[in-house]
């Protein structure tokens, strides 16, 4: 809605304090040969589409003629798609997954054997994922997980950024278990999970007609880069890993609305302690009574404790302006009953709190006829005709 239906000049006339947290919506871009063929996406388009995102509900996926996936980065975005692509579909039938995505996912799964590639920059004690979402992954039923013990192998620098991160340790032990645990080779009829270590993509290439078939990778090595964190940087060596789909999960970018300062390079609204600026030189003037927080105000890094604390500082830089004057209101504003008013004269349709809540009882409803926690609406027709009669026609 902020703008399209609504320009935020227009929302900071109707209040003295405005926090904006829309986080970050769109995709990072690798900026290399091939990336906009078919059969290539963002994780966060796969992401929507199985979570039943209605923009998302009728994304181009081939996955019946997929056999090979390669997934760039080894986040948890990227650890949550492998797992959505290797987890036997009978358990995904339990979980509230999007009715479509299901279907074609079983679809796929009863004539191929899907082989996923995880590739990451650095190794094993850089992975960017947090424990709990590798143990989901690594725990999947009859898999095969492919970790060259070669990559395990930890330098000096390695040992000295794991003694204080307590969660990469922990993902380190996890993955040097699993490359010793596991069988010598996979089964034919088993799914496949390789986590390709100091790789980056260099290039896609293609069929002729348009579509990926494979990605080029570089090896890199580990180089300090005097903060005490080691970098990836290519060797030169290359090689092919052919594959009939990619899913870039290389983080996430925030979009800027008129009106916004905004930092193009770093992708974030330029902000003191959550104080938006007016420009992004870092010594311009604070915009009064604007502020930000989460993805936007520091970038799309961090965990939910993360954002809570980004959160609080915003909030306690909201309460000293207060304290200060500089909010003190010379004359009252608007405020929510003059949005409903705005929003009403533009035919703007909302769905309040409680019209959520029926669109979250319907779904419920619906998933507990299928055994499944909710069956999401994954259309925006469904949704608001949810909202509105907390029954489907």
């Amino acid at each position: 809605m902020l703008g399209s239906s609504l320009s935020l000049p227009e929302l900071r006339s109707l209040y003295h304090a405005v926090v904006l947290a829309y986080g970050a919506e769109s995709d990072r871009s690798l900026g290399i040969p091939g990336e906009d063929l078919s059969g290539i996406h963002s994780a966060r388009e796969f992401v929507w589409w199985y979570n039943g995102h209605p923009d998302c509900r009728n994304l181009e996926l081939y996955l019946k003629n997929t056999q090979k996936v390669v997934i760039l980065g080894q986040g948890n975005v990227a650890l949550d798609v492998a797992r959505i692509l290797l987890r036997p579909t009978v358990e995904l039938a339990t979980t509230d997954i999007a009715n479509h995505a299901l279907a074609t996912l079983q679809e796929s799964s009863i004539s191929y054997f899907r082989k996923v590639y995880l590739v990451g920059r650095r190794g094993p004690a850089q992975a960017a994922c947090t424990a709990k979402e590798l143990r989901e992954v690594l725990g999947i039923k009859d898999l095969y997980v492919g970790i060259s013990e070669s990559d395990l192998l930890k330098t000096p620098a390695d040992e000295e950024e794991l003694k204080n991160d307590r969660i990469r340790r922990r993902v380190y032990e996890l993955l040097s278990k699993a490359a010793t645990s596991n069988q010598s080779s996979p089964r034919s009829d088993q799914h496949e999970l390789h986590f390709v270590f100091f790789h980056k993509p260099d290039r896609f290439l293609d069929d002729g007609h348009g579509h990926v078939t494979a990605v080029r990778l570089e090896k890199t090595a580990l180089r300090g880069n005097g903060s005490g964190k080691q970098i990836a940087i290519g060797t030169g060596e290359f090689q092919d890993i052919e594959c009939e789909m990619v899913l870039k999960s290389i983080g996430y970018k925030s979009v800027p609305v008129d009106g916004l300062p905004f930092d193009h390079q770093a992708g974030v609204v330029p902000n003191v302690r959550g104080r938006v600026l007016c420009d992004t030189s870092g010594e311009s003037a604070i915009e009064e009574g604007l502020y930000v927080c989460g993805w936007l105000k520091r970038g799309p890094t961090g965990i939910i404790a993360t954002n809570l604390y980004c959160a609080e500082e915003t909030v306690v830089s909201i309460s000293e302006d207060i304290d200060r004057g500089v909010l003190v209101p010379s004359l009252p504003k608007p405020g929510r009953d003059g949005l409903l008013q705005l929003l009403d004269d533009r035919n703007v349709r909302v769905v309040p709190f409680s019209n959520w809540e029926k669109i979250d009882s319907e779904e419920r409803r619906l998933g507990s006829l299928r055994n499944k926690p909710r069956e999401k609406l994954a259309t925006w027709d469904e949704l608001l005709r949810a909202s509105d009669t907390n029954q489907l026609c």
